[in-house]
């Protein structure tokens, strides 16, 4: 399985983190790691996600740009993740 590493620049809304966990699961992804924050009082939300699937990275992205309220998808990492028995 791939793990890939991306930042989604938005803004926020009671219903935006339910809209991108939706999208990622929709599309394959299970979410390994998710940090959100709120920098300041702008009404801006920054999420930084690791994700992992077998489905390539190209499927997901364009998807979550076309959230209204996502302003940027930037990756960060791809990375290949064994599993340990």
């Amino acid at each position: 399985m791939m793990q890939h590493q991306f930042s989604i620049h938005a803004t926020h809304s009671p219903e935006l983190l339910e809209r991108v966990l939706r999208v990622i699961r929709h599309r394959g992804f299970t979410v390994c790691q998710f940090n959100m924050s709120l920098p300041s009082e702008s009404g801006q939300v920054i999420f930084d996600v690791t994700v992992e699937s077998q489905r390539a990275i190209e499927t997901l992205r364009p998807q979550l740009t076309k959230l209204w309220d996502v302003a940027e998808v930037m990756m960060s990492s791809s990375q290949p993740h064994s599993l340990r028995a």
